[in-house]
């Protein structure tokens, strides 16, 4: 079994509603965030690729368009702008394109964050 991974980065803008940290987090306020998709499977033998890394680039390229330099609080089928809501979110988009879909992870790495989500 192997394991292919490919990151990419964002940045955007949101609020949130919080209980600790309210007020700052009620403002409108943005990141840098970094997305990894992986995926499991066993590579094509006459490839021997999982998947081609052109196809895998252009399908996570279509998902950055979608989230870079925007305000995360206006994309309808997100819901609030947590790390969790960004990981399932990658994850419905890019599943459809990529049936050995194993896990998505966000990281905000300037304050040590990450969530992970596998469907």
């Amino acid at each position: 079994m192997i394991e292919l991974s490919k990151r990419f980065y964002f940045e955007a803008a949101h609020t949130l509603i919080r209980v600790v940290d309210a007020e700052p987090s009620r403002r409108i306020h943005g990141h840098t965030y970094h997305a990894e998709v992986t995926l499991r499977g066993e590579p094509e033998p006459q490839s021997g690729m999982l998947l081609d890394l052109g196809i895998f680039e252009r399908v996570l390229a279509e998902v950055r368009d979608q989230l870079d330099h925007h305000f995360l609080d206006e994309i309808a089928d997100l819901g609030p702008a947590t790390m969790e809501n960004l990981a399932m979110w990658i994850w419905r988009k890019v599943q459809p394109k990529l049936p050995n879909l194993a896990r998505v992870c966000v990281y905000r790495e300037a304050s040590g964050d990450t969530c992970c989500y596998a469907g």
